[in-house]
């Protein structure tokens, strides 16, 4: 059992900051938090993302305990994706942060003209 410190840089809670800071990772928990997806319907919904990364995004997400993946078995096959509680922990301070995304784009954008 580890005491997290995120400033130790050996602490593991950086490995947790690495997958909650990831674009595809945030992008994946709000497309599922209302309940299973396909992968065509997941990666249709995110936009601009590669099947290979939203696939590794998947499997690193799967091996951190956030999502499940199930199998059916059908013919062709079907994989679904759903928020693990874990997973659906996080759903409320990563919305707050994309919301702070969205409302603050434009002063985002602003500055980095000023800037340039």
């Amino acid at each position: 059992m580890h005491t997290g410190d995120v400033f130790d840089p050996n602490c593991p809670t950086r490995l947790v900051l690495d997958r909650i800071g990831d674009k595809w990772s945030v992008l994946v928990l709000l497309a599922l938090i209302d309940g299973p997806m396909r992968f065509t319907v997941l990666r249709g919904r995110m936009g601009g993302v590669t099947p290979k990364v939203l696939t590794q995004t998947l499997r690193a997400m799967e091996q951190d305990g956030l999502l499940t993946r199930e199998v059916f078995a059908e013919v062709p096959p079907r994989v679904e994706y759903e928020l693990t509680a874990l997973g659906r922990s996080l759903h409320e301070p990563v919305s707050v942060v994309a919301r702070w995304a969205e409302e603050n784009v434009n002063e985002i954008l602003l500055c980095r003209e000023k800037s340039a």
